[in-house]
């Protein structure tokens, strides 16, 4: 074998300018990073499909079945039948009311108001969040604001609201979003002061750039894994208020069909027809942990620091 070194690979490259000036770039999707991190785990893939499948069922079924969940049965034969009994898959409760039927429509119900009380509340709180924790003048009056509301027990100003205004759906939504907004925009306030003073937006504050203009483009997007945690806490949060104030007798009228009224009446005769507790709390607890662990997951993929 030659010990000689061939020159040819010593020679010079040719210089290339448009080669020299190409920068190297990499097609980045914040949302396509976000969706491919939430694929990589199964346990969320797995629960987002159950619940998706859980919300659609418990709109569409109310809709296109037609049954009266409040329809009396006149034969007292048909009075607390067991599930598999003649009496659909869920049986009856003790006035013959079909509890499949009861149980949808309650699930629908109870989801709507978690739905509307997670806009208001986050909505609002995200916004309240951004300009208290943007604007340094507000900065002492809703700090002693959220002092005041955050020290009267939310309990209280459930059942004193619920004294006070007609029982009813938005009787609910006023009395959850009347103080659920300060804890949101408490948080999105901390949140905010860690980015507020960054260079990007003293230069856009030294061009002349108005503040709102600054809190939309520049912090809020930063805030997306905060917004879908909050939303997806709050959802299951609603409807287990919901349910506790139907359970104190100070939710919606008894006519109104919801989970919590469901739990209410099921929880008088458990020892003698436990199934007519059992599967409005199956939903309920499916529901809430459903997305709990989900928006737990989708706000994880959702921030750039975990985007490979």
């Amino acid at each position: 074998m030659s010990d000689r070194i061939e020159p040819a690979l010593f020679a010079p490259a040719a210089f290339d300018a448009a080669a020299a000036e190409r920068g190297g770039y990499e097609s980045y999707s914040y949302w396509r990073s976000t969706f491919r991190t939430f694929m990589k785990s199964r346990l969320a893939v797995t629960l987002l499909l159950a619940m998706t499948a859980l919300v659609a069922f418990s709109f569409a079924y109310p809709a296109l079945s037609g049954a009266d969940p409040n329809a009396v049965a006149l034969d007292t034969e048909r009075w607390n039948l067991r599930p598999g009994s003649g009496s659909g898959p869920f049986g009856t409760d003790g006035l013959g009311r079909d509890m499949w039927a009861r149980t949808w429509h309650g699930a629908r119900t109870s989801l709507l108001l978690g739905f509307v009380i997670a806009l208001f509340d986050v909505g609002l709180g995200m916004i309240a969040g951004a300009i208290w924790g943007y604007a340094r003048r507000i900065d002492r009056f809703m700090t002693e604001l959220y002092n005041v509301v955050t020290n009267i027990p939310q309990t209280v100003v459930l059942i004193l609201l619920s004294y006070i205004l007609r029982p009813g759906f938005w009787t609910i939504v006023i009395a959850l979003c009347s103080t659920g907004w300060l804890s949101i925009a408490r948080f999105v306030r901390n949140k905010v002061i860690t980015i507020r003073d960054a260079e990007y937006n003293i230069a856009s504050r030294c061009l002349g750039t108005p503040p709102g203009r600054i809190i939309g483009r520049n912090v809020l997007p930063y805030l997306v894994s905060v917004i879908i945690m909050e939303a997806a806490l709050t959802i299951p949060y609603s409807i287990g208020a919901e349910v506790f104030l139907g359970f104190i007798g100070l939710g919606l009228p008894l006519d109104t069909v919801s989970l919590g009224n469901l739990v209410n009446l099921g929880k008088a005769n458990f020892m003698l027809y436990p199934y007519q507790l059992a599967w409005p709390t199956s939903i309920l607890a499916a529901i809430t942990v459903s997305f709990y662990i989900v928006g737990n997951k989708f706000a994880d993929a959702s921030d750039p620091r975990n985007h490979v």
